[in-house]
């Protein structure tokens, strides 16, 4: 029985890490796009990687057929909107990277539109996600399109908050 035990514990290893090292460099990117740090910069970005797969493994066992990539980008969604809701309220404003091509949205709208257009997440499962009506998510979805298509004149709005709050 302890020998059966040994070889479960060494397969679900073996498939763990197989998971992580197909998917993990996806899911940085991901990550990378919610903080919108810089690419090389992205310490945030690496410890939501790394609680979600933290995450994916515990729950490994329990999976039964469920996608593991699913799971990991789930976690990793809720994690950015809890953080950013602790951190800035309400899904406030961050302070983006400068450089980062999403600097110019809100944390919110960044979520939605990476997990619309980046992760091809449906609108359904990505309002049912964050727990806000599909309406909601299309409505942010498009605002944050048109904003990406059109940017401000000037600093990201992000930056311009955080300006007028030191002063």
């Amino acid at each position: 029985m302890r020998q059966h035990q040994m070889s479960e514990r060494a397969r679900r290893a073996r498939e763990c890490e197989a998971f992580v090292a197909g998917a993990s460099g996806r899911l940085l990117h991901t990550a990378t796009l919610l903080t919108a740090e810089a690419a090389g910069d992205n310490p945030r970005a690496r410890r939501l990687l790394t609680l979600a797969l933290a995450h994916t493994y515990a729950c490994w066992d329990r999976l039964r057929g469920e996608d593991p990539y699913d799971r990991a980008r789930q976690y990793l969604a809720t994690r950015f909107a809890h953080g950013t809701w602790h951190q800035y309220g309400a899904l406030g404003r961050g302070r983006p990277h400068p450089d980062s091509p999403l600097a110019v949205l809100t944390p919110q709208e960044r979520l939605i539109i990476v997990l619309r257009l980046y992760e091809g997440v449906a609108e359904e499962q990505a309002a049912a996600l964050l727990g806000l009506p599909a309406e909601r998510v299309h409505a942010i979805c498009d605002r944050a399109t048109a904003t990406l298509l059109h940017p401000p004149a000037g600093p990201p709005r992000a930056v311009l908050g955080a300006k007028v709050a030191a002063s």
